[in-house]
């Protein structure tokens, strides 16, 4: 198993010194998805949601998510992100939400946080609009699915 590297020696919680590693090209992906009802589905689709546009909304949520991941996890450096995208593609097969999200950036870290925290602010984003037709709604999958660039070089999942 990898050391990990945000305990010191005593086992107390650290940031990370990345002072010393190379300012690399980096990209992370992820994905998610929210479930629901087909009917609740089709207030997305027809965009007759009553809060409004709800995947431009999530879209949005999605990218702030990503700039603000500093702000949230506490041991993330915060980041000059270069790209957000947030993808969301209603799935009625599903029925539901898919969502996948790319960050990038040219630093010493990793975005794979950022964009983690994309689609899970986007998912978030989809059911505070939908909670009012819907509950039971669920949030799920929030996985990474790739990340390029630093010293461990590329990774994908299988």
């Amino acid at each position: 198993m990898a050391k990990l590297t945000h305990f010191d020696e005593a086992g107390q919680a650290r940031m990370v010194d990345v002072s010393d590693k190379a300012e690399t090209a980096r990209t992370a992906v992820a994905e998610g998805h929210v479930t629901m009802s087909a009917d609740t589905l089709a207030l997305v689709t027809r965009g007759t949601a009553e809060k409004g546009d709800v995947l431009g909304i999530a879209r949005i949520a999605g990218i702030t998510g990503a700039k603000r991941t500093s702000d949230l996890i506490p041991l993330c450096h915060p980041l000059p992100v270069t790209k957000v995208a947030v993808d969301l593609v209603p799935d009625p097969g599903m029925p539901g939400v898919r969502i996948t999200a790319t960050v990038r950036t040219s630093g010493r870290t990793g975005v794979e946080m950022e964009a983690l925290t994309a689609v899970s602010a986007a998912a978030l984003t989809i059911y505070d609009m939908l909670k009012a037709a819907q509950k039971d709604m669920e949030i799920g999958g929030i996985r990474l699915l790739s990340k390029e660039g630093g010293k461990s070089g590329p990774w994908s999942r299988t």
